[in-house]
């Protein structure tokens, strides 16, 4: 079986103050009502913790080789846009900028610091997806709310540990370790633990047609993650 994590160097908690960023849309079946969901940033207001959207944008149809997801850091978001390929996205989170691409795995970016290659991400070889980056900060004990993405959810965490309770059972992605791939169509639920605040870049690769992220009324957890 394939390793998830590739490369990923372990880098240092960064700023909770964030620079600014182009805001996607907001995502059908995501709403502000407290903490458990996760909204467009122009709705942060000054909030620390949270889980906003940074941009949703179509990436296409896949193919049938594997793919994997490339995050490279930055000095500047001038330096990220001049080596963005026509298929890749430029965001700004936590004070720094990063270039995300979904390719095969010996893709490179021109320049800036790899950080991970994760993957290969659980994809349907014909089905046309979009990508939808987050932020997501939570101190130890914050839960989200129960849901499902329609593709897969994976998340690179810089700092802390979150546990993530699927109908499969748990998993813990933490800083510098293995990440967590979620496939997609699952039902789920995330909680903070650890002893620190749990910080992460997010990405969930999800079917174009469909939306993001849907509520999930009729699975409950177990309570597994403490």
């Amino acid at each position: 079986m394939r390793r998830f994590l590739l490369n990923a160097l372990l880098i240092s908690a960064a700023s909770a103050s964030l620079a600014p960023a182009v805001v996607g849309q907001a995502v059908k079946g995501q709403t502000a009502k407290g903490f458990g969901t996760c909204v467009p940033r122009s709705q942060r207001a000054g909030k620390a913790l949270g889980c906003y959207i940074v941009i949703d944008q179509p990436v296409g149809v896949l193919g049938g080789k594997p793919v994997f997801w490339h995050i490279t850091r930055f000095r500047t978001r001038q330096a990220a846009v001049k080596a963005k390929p026509a298929s890749g996205t430029v965001i700004e989170a936590y004070s720094r900028a990063w270039l995300m691409e979904i390719a095969p795995e010996r893709w490179r970016a021109k320049g800036g610091a790899q950080v991970a290659v994760i993957g290969p991400l659980p994809i349907t070889p014909t089905l046309s997806y979009s990508a939808l980056y987050m932020e997501a900060s939570m101190r130890p004990g914050m839960k989200s709310a129960i849901h499902r993405h329609s593709g897969p959810e994976i998340w690179y965490t810089m700092s802390g540990e979150t546990c993530l309770e699927t109908p499969n059972g748990t998993s813990t992605g933490k800083a510098g370790g293995t990440p967590v791939i979620v496939p997609g169509d699952q039902p789920m639920e995330l909680t903070a633990t650890g002893k620190e605040i749990r910080r992460s870049l997010v990405l969930v690769l999800h079917d174009s047609r469909k939306p993001a992220t849907t509520m999930e009324k009729d699975w409950k957890p177990r309570g597994t993650c403490k």
